[in-house]
């Protein structure tokens, strides 16, 4: 059964892909600062031809480059975006459980950090405020990326090309069920979060739960995730809250990478320090 299941799996690999990945596993694991050409097919056991068209393309991508005497291989500069995006997911919940304990405990309600991946976000960390009736929330629950808050917050700091794009999809949740979307009111709340630096939900998407969100940046200038605080609070309590989880995702974002001053402007980098 085990080698019926492993039949079916090979099934799908791509012998180039994997190929690549062996090179560049090779090339990571290396005793040396480089490998030559013979070392690297020995290593992954593919022939000359084409361990060398598979190196020339990792180059052009800058994961691999070429030593200046052309005598050997290393890893590329590229590989280190890829990286840098790694450690900001893995970062990103250690450095914002105090950030979301003192949002929490200030809004008696539930604040949350959420990650982009996979088309949607993914809820990473969250702490609880000390109501006890309060709204709570899995780790690992996954939403759309353009649900209430946390999505029109993302959406308003998306660079234009990619905000154009996604307002094209067919099922938008910014406002709940996709066919409630009112583009000409989006289009003037997301001119509004930019300014304000975050989104209000209003019960829209629950009814009785209110909240407010900010984007969160890594290293780059796309947001990477976001910081919610929801609950069982007023209108008035939400929008009071918003410049402080405004300012708390600016914290975040500046310990992840990000340049503050460059997203939202000298103002709001002050206010970070």
């Amino acid at each position: 059964m085990k080698d019926e299941k492993k039949g079916v799996s090979e099934r799908y690999l791509v012998p180039a892909v994997e190929q690549a990945s062996r090179i560049l596993l090779a090339l990571a694991n290396a005793r040396s600062s480089h490998m030559s050409l013979i070392e690297i097919c020995s290593e992954v056991g593919i022939h000359k031809s084409k361990a060398f068209s598979i190196l020339f393309t990792l180059q052009k991508f800058g994961l691999v480059q070429r030593n200046s005497d052309g005598k050997g291989y290393a890893l590329g500069p590229g590989l280190v975006t890829l990286s840098r995006r790694v450690l900001d997911n893995l970062n990103a919940p250690r450095l914002a459980e105090p950030i979301l304990g003192k949002l929490a405990n200030k809004a008696d309600g539930t604040a949350i950090l959420g990650l982009i991946g996979d088309k949607g976000v993914f809820v990473v960390a969250k702490q609880e405020g000390n109501r006890d009736i309060g709204y709570t929330i899995r780790i690992g629950t996954r939403f759309p990326l353009t649900y209430g808050s946390h999505g029109k917050a993302i959406a308003a700091f998306l660079p234009a090309t990619e905000l154009d794009k996604l307002l094209q999809q067919k099922k938008l949740y910014f406002y709940g069920e996709s066919a409630r979307v009112d583009r000409q009111r989006l289009e003037k709340e997301l001119i509004q979060i930019r300014r304000d630096g975050f989104a209000l939900d209003i019960g829209e998407m629950r009814p009785g739960l209110n909240a407010a969100a900010s984007p969160v940046f890594g290293a780059g200038s796309r947001p990477i995730g976001y910081i919610v605080v929801i609950g069982l609070v007023s209108e008035e309590t939400a929008r009071r809250l918003g410049p402080s989880i405004a300012q708390a995702s600016r914290e975040l974002s500046r310990q992840l990478g990000a340049d503050p001053e460059k997203i939202w402007g000298r103002k709001a980098f002050e206010n970070t320090v």
